[in-house]
C-alpha cells in the first residue's frame, strides 16, 4: 500500500469503481426506513399518529438535509478531495442514524433525518463524480449507473429488515432497523481508506506524481510508462491547464456560455427523475396499494416487497448495456413507458374507485373489483421496472459526465441539489395529494413524463463511450434544440489521434519560441 491506498484494489476497475456506491445505498436505506413503518402501530403511537401532512413533513426532512448536503459538496470535494468527502458522508450518516434510533418525539426524529439527509446529499453528489473521474470510458456508464443499483439494494434490504421486525411487538419493531442502517455507513467510511483519490483532482491540485502513480495502478498494471497511462496523464494535464486559463473556479463559471447549457441539462434530468412519479412508488407504495384495494397489512407488505425485488432485478440490464444502448434511447423509452403506466393506473383508479375509510383515514379506494386491484398492482410493477431499466441509472450517469473539470464538483452538486429540492417537495406533497385529489395525482405525474420525453428528444445529446475530455467536443457541436443531429462517433479519438494532437501542439509551441527569439 502506497500513498494511502491499496494498489491491488486500484488495479481492479470494478472494485475501485463500485465500492463507493455504498453511499448511494444509504438513500435506499432511508426510503425503506420510512415506507416500511407507515403501517406500523408502534411507530404511529410513538410519534402521535401523524396525519398526511405531518407524515409528509417527516419524510421530507431527509431530502431537505440532502439539498444542503448536495450544495456543500461543491466546496468539500474541491477542497478536501473526492475520497475524503465520501468518508465524511459515512460518519454523518452514523450520527443521523443514532438520533433516529433513539427518537422519542417527532422533533428528534426530524432532526435525525435532516442529519442523515446531509450525508445522503453529500454522497449522492460526490460518488458519481469520483466514479466518473476514476474509471475508463469503456465502462464508466456501467459503474456510475451502479449508484442507482446500490439505491435499489438499500431499499430492498432495509425493507426486508423492516418486514421481519414488524412481527416484534413494541418500539423495537422500528428502532432495530433504524439502528442497523448505520452498519453500511461504517463499512463505507472505513473501506474508502484503502481506495485511491481521483487522479483528475490530484492533477488539479498540482500533485502530478501521485496522480501518475494512481493512473498506473488503475489502467497500466502498475507501470507509469505504459503508453495509455502517459497519454491519459498528458490529456488530463492539458485539460486542467486549459480550464485554469478559462477563469476562476466559482459558481459564476456555471453561467458561462456552454456551461450553463450543461447545468440546465444535468439539473433538469434530476428534476425529471423525481417528477417521473417514482417517489410515489418508493416512499408511499403502501398508500398506492391501499387505494387499489389491498388493505391487509401483511398482504400489503408482501406486495411492496415484490416491487422492491423487481427494482433491483431490472436495474441489472441497464448497468450491463447502458454504454451500448446509449443515454438518449434509454431516457426516451423510459419516459414514454412510465407516462403510459401512470395514466393507466390513474384511469382505473378514477373509474372504479370511490372515497372510503381505511384505518380511520379518508382514502380513495377500490372495493369489490379484485381484477382491477390486481391490474393496478401489476401496472405499478411495470412502472417500477420501466424506471429501473432506463431513467434510474441514467439520471446519475449523465450529470456526472457532461461537465468540464473546473466546474464538475459544483455543477454536479447543483444538479443533485435539484434532485433533492424536488424530492423534498414531492415527499411532502404526495400524502396530502393522495388524500385530496386521489387518482388525479397519477395523471399529473404521467403528464410530467411526457413533457420530459419532449425535452430529452430535442435537447439531450448522446454521451456514451467517450472520455470526459472527449465530451467537450460533443457540446462544441452546438445543436442546442436538435440534439439528435449529434452522432455517437463525435468526439471519439484513438491513441494515434491524441499522439498527433500532442505533436502538433509541440510544433506550434516550438515555432512560437523560435519566433520570439
Amino acid at each position: 500500500m502506497g500513498q494511502g491506498y491499496s494498489a491491488a484494489i486500484a488495479s481492479n476497475p470494478y472494485i475501485v469503481g463500485s465500492f463507493a456506491c455504498i453511499g448511494g445505498g444509504l438513500f435506499g436505506l432511508d426510503i425503506s426506513s420510512m415506507s416500511g413503518v407507515l403501517s406500523n402501530d408502534a411507530y404511529k403511537r410513538t410519534f402521535g399518529n401523524p396525519g398526511p401532512n405531518a407524515q409528509g413533513a417527516i419524510v421530507a426532512a431527509m431530502p431537505a438535509g440532502s439539498f444542503v448536503g448536495a450544495l456543500a459538496v461543491s466546496s468539500l470535494a474541491d477542497r478536501f478531495g473526492r475520497k475524503w468527502t465520501i468518508i465524511l458522508s459515512g460518519w454523518i450518516w452514523v450520527i443521523g442514524s443514532i438520533l433516529q434510533c433513539a427518537a422519542i418525539n417527532r422533533g428528534m426524529l426530524v432532526a435525525g433525518r435532516v442529519i442523515s439527509g446531509l450525508s445522503v446529499g453529500i454522497a449522492s453528489a460526490v460518488v458519481p463524480v469520483y466514479q466518473s473521474e476514476i474509471t475508463e470510458p469503456r465502462i464508466r456508464g456501467r459503474l456510475v449507473s451502479m449508484q442507482q443499483w446500490s439505491i435499489t439494494w438499500g431499499i430492498l434490504l432495509q425493507y426486508f429488515v423492516e418486514f421481519g421486525c414488524s412481527y416484534i411487538d413494541g418500539v423495537a419493531s422500528f428502532r432495530i432497523p433504524w439502528g442497523l442502517q448505520m452498519i453500511p455507513a461504517l463499512v463505507l467510511s472505513l473501506g474508502m481508506m484503502v481506495f485511491p483519490e481521483s487522479p483528475r483532482w490530484l492533477v488539479d491540485h498540482d500533485r502530478h506524481d501521485e496522480a501518475l502513480e494512481i493512473l498506473a495502478d488503475l489502467h497500466g498494471k502498475g507501470d507509469p510508462n505504459n503508453e495509455l497511462v502517459q497519454l491519459e496523464i498528458a490529456e488530463i494535464k492539458e485539460q486542467v491547464r486549459f480550464e485554469r486559463t478559462e477563469g476562476a473556479k466559482s459558481y459564476l463559471d456555471l453561467l458561462k456560455p456552454g456551461i450553463f447549457r450543461r447545468v440546465t441539462l444535468g439539473a433538469s434530468l434530476q428534476m425529471w427523475s423525481q417528477l417521473s412519479g417514482m417517489n410515489i412508488m418508493m416512499y408511499y407504495i403502501i398508500y398506492v396499494f391501499q387505494g387499489a384495494g389491498l388493505t391487509g397489512r401483511r398482504g400489503n407488505l408482501i406486495a411492496d416487497s415484490v416491487q422492491y425485488v423487481l427494482n433491483v432485478i431490472f436495474t441489472i440490464p441497464a448497468i450491463i448495456y447502458i454504454d451500448k444502448w446509449g443515454r438518449r434511447p434509454m431516457l426516451l423509452a423510459g419516459t414514454l413507458l412510465m407516462g403510459f403506466w401512470l395514466m393507466l393506473v390513474g384511469g382505473l383508479q378514477g373509474r372504479y374507485g370511490e372515497w372510503g375509510t381505511v384505518d380511520d383515514n379518508r382514502v380513495w379506494v377500490i372495493t369489490g373489483h379484485d381484477g382491477i386491484t390486481k391490474a393496478i398492482i401489476v401496472f405499478s410493477y411495470f412502472f417500477v421496472c420501466s424506471f429501473a431499466i432506463t431513467m434510474g441509472p441514467v439520471s446519475w450517469t449523465y450529470p456526472a459526465e457532461i461537465f468540464p473539470m473546473r466546474v464538475r464538483a459544483k455543477a454536479v452538486s447543483v444538479s443533485t441539489a435539484a434532485n433533492w429540492a424536488f424530492n423534498f417537495a414531492l415527499a411532502w406533497a404526495v400524502p396530502p395529494g393522495l388524500s385530496n385529489i386521489a387518482y388525479k395525482t397519477y395523471f399529473i405525474f404521467g403528464t410530467f413524463n411526457f413533457a420530459a420525453f419532449v425535452h430529452i428528444f430535442f435537447m439531450f445529446p448522446e454521451t456514451a463511450g467517450r472520455t470526459l475530455e472527449e465530451i467537450e467536443e460533443v457540446f462544441a457541436q452546438g445543436h442546442i434544440f436538435t440534439a439528435w443531429n449529434i452522432k455517437r462517433d463525435v468526439g471519439k479519438r484513438t491513441l494515434q489521434d491524441v499522439v498527433k494532437d500532442k505533436h502538433e501542439v509541440h510544433e506550434v509551441e516550438s515555432h512560437d519560441e523560435k519566433s520570439s527569439a
